[in-house]
């Protein structure tokens, strides 16, 4: 096969291909051993099989930037675009701003391209702004590939019906290549396609890493029927779990977050194998996998899929990404299946790929990242190999081999130049001033895709924010969502402004749009935070923010639309059917479970400053989801307790000690969550100003009841005689401790969502040994606290509350969870821990 390249610099390095051929095959074949019988067929766009029953298939590309001052050129003026044939791999590239934005010393592109004709052909046009635009290339590496990421039946779009089906004439590149739980395998490390994997560490998101675990050296892989060059050894003995805490697990998703190019799609390869001794059989681990807020499969298990261990799987699925001109985050999170009740609450991953897939216009080229702050540049001598000196003479290097008759590999190098091309004249490349030393091809270790790092950029105004925090709307894409804000579709209205109801991407997705009021108090600075918290966060009971829009002096907010709005609009003052108490249990379950994530699960701690019931949304399924996050801050690091700050919040919900000290914790979300749990049981608001002065406050009013042991009489009057006596009390105990005037002597989150699922427990327990729960009667003094000496009981008091032990109930007790029987005569010894430590699979998570 001949390889061309439309520069005007390479038509003098070709001419050198034919007496280099023979030594670099020399050179390669002892590091190559095939593992398949590989051909590449250069004119056809689907596989074809010779007499021999030989595949034949594209090739991969990979391109090799390292952005420097070449012929005195200034860096920031090589823009550029790149193609093959119909396909456009790059436009208007950077290779000096992509570094930058990436902390990278240097840049690879790879590209799975299919030949068309007996020609590769990969053209390098500088860009027609500035005037002196030029391109230039470090290295080329074209390397025949084998039928392996093709599905002529199609992959699974997430969130769709049909399949998409990926040929040989689909380009793709890869943006991402991980070694889950390993460490970086080298291209020579490879399974003879020489590629790059790298350790997932980077890429994890949150607090919660999980485990990685490494097979044990005798195991061996057995490849099965699946190409032993799918992935290598290293990728199926080492793996990332959840680790073997079952509740914990439960808790949270095993997360990965990476940076794409709006308005593609992506095909998502997973790469899975158990390989430990205690996962043998089917149902042991069985887990949900999530991309983008998405459910892709549900109850997967690696065992099913392989029918034995030590034989690894791959799952391809597409997952489209709407947007242009942008950047933004793919999630990608795994969670225990609850349904199937596996013997382990857990989930593994062994892989991942991910390439970008070319669109109608058979274009790949995304947008430039944006620069953050100024960073220390990797240092490229860092994984540099000792013989790796050259002169700085622009000497350009084509090299070829073939490998046993069956491999092609061609590599193109170019010492520190390649080739540069001026716009309007080409430059000797005698004369370039590059610097000492050269990049060679398969320096692994420091850099990849644009697009594989992160950036910690922020700003004082969202037009600041990097672009692949979220979707950047125009206004007059927010105007048609909203029918140009139409005050039928409006949802309600908030501090911030209006919230609309609209639809984007044809009508595909609905939204809440949030436009900011010009005369609101909440201005800019929430404006940003809430983009900056939300677009980092994600998880199932915090609501997602799609994007915004800051044309035109607007701050418009876009977030999921969620189908029952808020909780308070269910709670009183509604014309809506009054929720029942389990439904009741459940939501303050999941805003909880919000909450806990964000004091524990996120990277840093954040405070939400302003919890309260029209800040907890319900979706469609009712499921609770945390929202509003304008006021939230960053919590205090390990060497603080607090962080003083200008109080701000809700009356009614406002934790004292913090309107006291200014000195804001975690524990304030927790007493405005308490104050919640109240407004929850009795449906009535935090203030109610028309009461008389001791019934204002819900907390303190609640407080004094709860005291007297007269609380069932203030609480929803739908909900007499329908709450086990047991769950009233671990509920009321628990909303009592929130709201302790001293942020020390309140319960963590974590704390306060074990409670509650051990009420709804309870709850369930009653329901389901057959005791009639409106048969049993709430008698004053069964929900006392015992006081310890205290004459007065003041809104925060913070006495121990006593369990029925000492209340003077019946003592017997007998609950059936987890499907386990949990009996005591006198309940002596049977402390809430006991019990939950018992619960599997609690219907409350």
């Amino acid at each position: 096969m001949k390889n061309s390249v439309a520069t005007q610099s390479f038509p003098k390095l070709v001419s050198v291909f034919a007496s280099l051929l023979l030594l670099f095959h020399l050179v390669l074949a002892a590091d190559y051993v095939p593992t398949e019988k590989i051909l590449l067929n250069c004119g056809e766009k689907s596989d074809l099989s010779d007499n021999d029953n030989r595949k034949w298939a594209p090739d991969f590309v990979r391109l090799y930037f390292y952005a420097n001052s070449y012929d005195g050129q200034n860096a920031t003026n090589a823009l550029f675009s790149v193609t093959s044939g119909s396909y456009t791999l790059l436009k208007n590239f950077s290779a000096a701003q992509t570094s930058e934005a990436l902390n990278y010393a240097f840049v690879i592109k790879e590209y799975s391209i299919n030949v068309d004709g007996d020609h590769l052909n990969l053209t390098f046009s500088p860009s027609s702004t500035p005037s002196n635009a030029y391109a230039f290339v470090n290295g080329i590496e074209v390397l025949s590939m084998p039928d392996l990421y093709s599905n002529s039946d199609g992959v699974p779009i997430v969130g769709q019906q049909a399949p998409l089906t990926i040929d040989n004439a689909t380009a793709l590149e890869n943006v991402y290549r991980l070694n889950v739980g390993g460490s970086d395998i080298s291209p020579s490390g490879d399974t003879g396609l020489f590629r790059s994997w790298y350790d997932d560490q980077p890429y994890l998101f949150g607090a919660a890493f999980g485990v990685s675990a490494a097979a044990d050296p005798n195991v061996t892989i057995d490849y099965g029927t699946m190409a032993t060059y799918t992935a290598p050894v290293s990728v199926y003995t080492t793996a990332r779990s959840m680790g073997p805490n079952a509740p914990i697990n439960d808790k949270y998703n095993l997360t990965w977050l990476f940076s794409i190019d709006s308005g593609f799609s992506y095909l998502v390869r997973l790469h899975f194998c158990e390989f430990t001794d205690n996962i043998t059989k089917i149902n042991q681990r069985a887990f949900n996998i999530f991309i983008n807020n998405q459910t892709a499969e549900l109850g997967f298990d690696v065992i099913a899929a392989a029918e034995q261990v030590d034989v690894p799987v791959y799952r391809d699925y597409v997952v489209v990404v709407p947007g242009s001109n942008s950047q933004q985050d793919l999630w990608l999170a795994l969670h225990p299946n609850e349904t199937d009740k596996p013997q382990y609450y857990d989930a593994i991953l062994n892989g991942v790929e991910i390439f970008k897939i070319n669109d109608l216009n058979n274009n790949l080229a995304g947008t430039n990242p944006i620069p953050g702050p100024k960073q220390d540049v990797v240092d490229p001598s860092l994984a540099l190999p000792s013989h790796s000196g050259r002169t700085k003479n622009q000497t350009a290097i084509i090299a070829g081999g073939v490998s046993g008759g069956v491999i092609l590999l061609l590599v193109i190098g170019f010492c520190v130049v390649g080739a540069a091309h001026r716009r309007r004249q080409g430059k000797d490349s005698s004369t370039s001033d590059g610097p000492s030393g050269w990049l060679p091809l398969s320096l692994y270790g420091n850099s990849h895709s644009a697009g594989s790092a992160k950036t910690n950029t922020t700003g004082s105004y969202a037009s600041s924010l990097p672009s692949n925090l979220c979707r950047h709307f125009s206004f007059a894409e927010i105007k048609a969502a909203t029918k140009n804000f139409d005050e039928a579709l409006v949802l309600g209205v908030g501090g911030f402004g209006k919230v609309y109801k609209g639809e984007i991407d044809g009508g595909t997705t609905k939204v809440a749009i949030k436009r900011g009021n010009p005369l609101s108090e909440q201005g800019v600075h929430e404006f940003q935070t809430e983009i900056e918290m939300l677009s980092k966060l994600r998880h199932r009971h915090l609501v997602s923010l799609i994007g915004y829009c800051e044309e035109n002096c607007e701050m418009i907010l876009v977030y999921d639309h969620m189908a029952y709005g808020t909780l308070r609009e269910h709670l009183y003052k509604t014309q809506k059917p009054p929720l029942p108490w389990k439904q009741r249990l459940e939501i303050c379950i999941g805003a909880a479970r919000g909450l806990h994530y964000l004091h524990t699960g996120a990277k840093h701690t954040i405070i939400h400053r302003d919890v309260k019931t029209t800040n907890i949304l319900l979706d469609e399924k009712w499921v609770a989801k945390v929202s509003d996050f304008g006021l939230s801050k960053t919590g205090p690091t390990l060497d603080h307790t607090h962080v003083s700050t200008v109080v701000k919040g809700s009356f009614g919900y406002l934790d004292p000690e913090y309107f006291r000290r200014q000195q804001l914790t975690d524990k304030s979300d927790v007493y405005s969550f308490g104050v919640v749990l109240f407004e929850i049981l009795c449906a009535r608001p935090a203030l109610n100003p028309t009461l008389p002065k001791e019934q204002v406050s819900l907390a303190e009013w609640a407080a004094h009841c709860h005291k007297k042991g007269i609380l069932d009489q203030i609480m929803d009057p739908y909900l007499k005689g329908k709450i086990a006596p047991e769950c009233f009390k671990k509920f009321a105990e628990t909303a009592m401790k929130c709201v302790a005037d001293q942020g020390i002597d309140r319960p963590s989150m974590g704390d306060v969502l074990w409670n509650l699922e051990f009420a709804l427990q309870l709850q369930e327990s009653a329901e389901e040994s057959g005791k009639g729960i409106d048969a049993i009667d709430i008698e004053e003094g069964t929900y006392d606290i015992t006081c310890k000496g205290k004459k007065d009981v003041s809104p925060g008091f913070d006495g121990t509350v006593t369990d029925s032990r000492s209340s003077g109930m019946s003592t017997s007790m007998s609950m059936s969870i987890g499907g386990r029987s949990l009996a005591s005569e006198d309940s002596d010894g049977l402390t809430p821990s006991a019990v939950f430590s018992q619960i599997m699979n609690p219907k409350g998570r």
